[in-house]
């Protein structure tokens, strides 16, 4: 019975994210010929089952908000903020366990077929339904390379960032760095497929945890038609927080132990 009630909500969620404008955000937009407010904003909603037999880690689920707020021609000046619900399945069949916060700021600079951003990112975790003393959170400064390219009939998008973490409680991160690609290329007039990668890495300061570098990835399709996108899926790859079950304490109900995370 509760492999049905999934396998019908996953279809549901499914079905929501379908119905929701998706888009990338786009990686070197054209500039205006004049400032403008507001040219751009993107929402997304996403839900997803996870493969994982620890009842933790059941869901994912995404609330996303992407903004260029303003674009002054030579760059753009943007908001984003996603918000990440963790469901499991230990007290019911929908458990919210582990809730993150992600957002940032960046500026940009256009040059020739690049575009070089300045982002600043604070990220923090939190416990679903469990008390959490200890904040779970870090801040970053990054570098961001947005470029487009054009081979054939194949568009490929590169979004790179890479910085250090200037602020942190109770992770061990020192620095990070992700790239994410996406290839497009048209089928037919009405048709345009694509692929899209997501690869993450975390440097740790191995005397707080005793462990070393982490990595995280995805990969995921999607097919395009006039009026309606079907969001990329998941094929393949590894959970891109490599760190999630570390985020934890101690549960009233269980009294399991669960150290917070370093």
């Amino acid at each position: 019975m509760r492999q049905a009630v999934r396998a019908l909500a996953a279809a549901a969620a499914l079905v929501a994210a379908a119905a929701v404008p998706v888009h990338a955000q786009p990686v070197v937009s054209e500039p205006p010929p004049n400032p403008e407010f507001l040219p751009r904003f993107d929402f997304e909603i996403v839900g997803a089952g996870l493969a994982d037999e620890d009842p933790h880690f059941s869901w994912a689920t995404h609330w996303t908000g992407d903004f260029d707020l303003v674009d002054y021609v030579y760059g753009r000046l943007g908001f984003r903020a996603d918000y990440e619900a963790i469901l499991g399945q230990e007290f019911r069949l929908f458990d919210p366990y582990q809730s993150n916060y992600y957002l940032s700021v960046s500026a940009s600079l256009r040059r020739g077929s690049n575009e070089w951003a300045l982002l600043f990112l604070h990220v923090s975790r939190h416990l679903g339904d469990r008390p959490k003393r200890d904040p779970v959170a870090y801040n970053a400064w990054m570098v961001r390379l947005l470029k487009q390219t054009e081979r054939g009939r194949e568009t490929i998008d590169v979004n790179a960032n890479i910085g250090p973490v200037v602020a942190r409680a109770w992770v061990d991160y020192n620095w990070l760095g992700n790239i994410d690609v996406t290839v497009r290329r048209p089928l037919r007039p009405a048709m345009t497929v694509y692929g899209r990668g997501f690869g993450v890495t975390y440097g740790v300061d191995q005397d707080v945890a005793g462990r070393g570098q982490q990595w995280g990835g995805r990969l995921g399709e999607a097919i395009t038609f006039p009026s309606v996108e079907i969001p990329p899926a998941p094929i393949g790859g590894s959970v891109d927080r490599a760190d999630r079950r570390r985020s934890c304490a101690r549960s009233p109900r269980t009294r399991r132990s669960r150290r917070p995370c370093r």
